[in-house]
């Protein structure tokens, strides 16, 4: 049953009502009630009619919306719930809900075998596992990453209503190198979430590269209107992220050809679950294999093939491979001559 605006807002109101125990309502009281708050929030003024409201009332008692209503009348005149504990926000959801809920996710389901749809897998995921949560039909089958300390978070819907509005913001950061905060203006075009981490590409207005700020070091930040935005034109934002892993780079930066070797009890997970989506195999035999990766030189990478340890090595490019064996002499050095148990 399709339950339009006004008729939610007369449920709410006769719901408020007899949940107050602190004084008895009549049919007219009720009647007076729900006028006054259509009045308010909708500016009707025509009230509403007494065959209205005994009809919201009816309704409310059946099970046509699943509310189940435990609506009682007393002396002959007065309304109230039988049950002080009920609300209809608090009713469950109810079977046609249900079933349509769950034709929704089946058809959300479908989009997702589109390329256009990819990032709406976790979205559907989600959904369909509260959706079986909520009405008790299985148990949770699903957990996603979640990260409830870590800083920044509630800044994405500001800093998305900035980028969706397209205003400047003067922005207070202060990076893990840095001793102090720093004030600017910049001007956000992007958000991008990385491994649970969230980040704002922007431009400060001194300057003409995009740089990355990570939301956990933003101190704060307010809207500028009077300060006119300026779009960064030449960046296909679409794509700008599609050769690198991570988000750190910049627009001077460009991919390298990245190949790398990895022992046979690795190989497996790099052939099932690719470091990037360029990756392509060059060679595999008893050893292992060597694949090729077309991605930006940034920390992150570094990051990804130290986690390999011993069981990735990196055979092109040379700066690369310059890089990583430094790191690797430094983390055997931190250990020293110890001989630990």
């Amino acid at each position: 049953m399709a339950i339009n605006k006004l008729a939610l807002i007369r449920y709410k109101t006769i719901d408020d009502c007899l949940r107050n125990r602190r004084r008895k309502w009549t049919l007219e009281d009720l009647i007076d009630k729900v006028s006054a708050v259509l009045y308010e929030c909708e500016g009707i003024t025509t009230g509403v009619s007494k065959r209205t409201i005994q009809a919201d009332l009816q309704l409310m008692r059946s099970d046509k919306l699943g509310y189940n209503a435990p609506i009682v009348v007393t002396d002959k005149k007065y309304y109230s719930y039988d049950d002080i504990a009920y609300s209809i926000t608090n009713a469950p959801v109810n079977d046609a809900d249900i079933d349509k809920m769950k034709e929704i996710v089946g058809v959300l389901k479908q989009f997702n075998g589109f390329n256009y749809f990819d990032e709406m897998s976790e979205l559907i995921a989600r959904l369909e596992n509260n959706l079986y949560t909520s009405t008790r039909q299985s148990r949770n089958c699903i957990q996603f990453e979640d990260n409830k300390l870590l800083k920044g978070l509630h800044n994405i819907t500001p800093l998305y209503q900035a980028i969706l509005n397209e205003r400047a913001l003067l922005l207070e950061y202060k990076s893990f190198k840095a001793q102090d905060s720093q004030q600017k203006i910049y001007f956000p075009y992007l958000l991008k979430e990385y491994r649970n981490r969230w980040f704002l590409i922007a431009k400060p207005k001194k300057g003409n590269l995009l740089i990355t700020l990570a939301l956990d070091r933003i101190i704060e930040f307010q809207e500028l209107p009077n300060e006119k935005f300026v779009a960064h034109d030449g960046v296909d934002f679409e794509r700008y992220f599609d050769d690198l892993l991570g988000v750190t780079k910049s627009e001077k930066d460009r991919a390298f050809k990245v190949i790398l070797h990895v022992n046979k009890y690795h190989a497996p997970y790099i052939l099932t679950k690719p470091l990037h989506k360029s990756q392509v195999i060059l060679k595999e035999d008893e050893s292992g294999v060597i694949i090729r990766i077309d991605v930006v030189l940034n920390f992150e990478l570094e990051r990804e093939i130290l986690g390999f340890g011993e069981c990735m090595k990196v055979l092109a490019p040379r700066i690369l491979q310059g890089r990583i064996k430094k790191r690797l002499l430094k983390a055997a050095d931190a250990y020293g001559d110890d001989n630990a148990d």
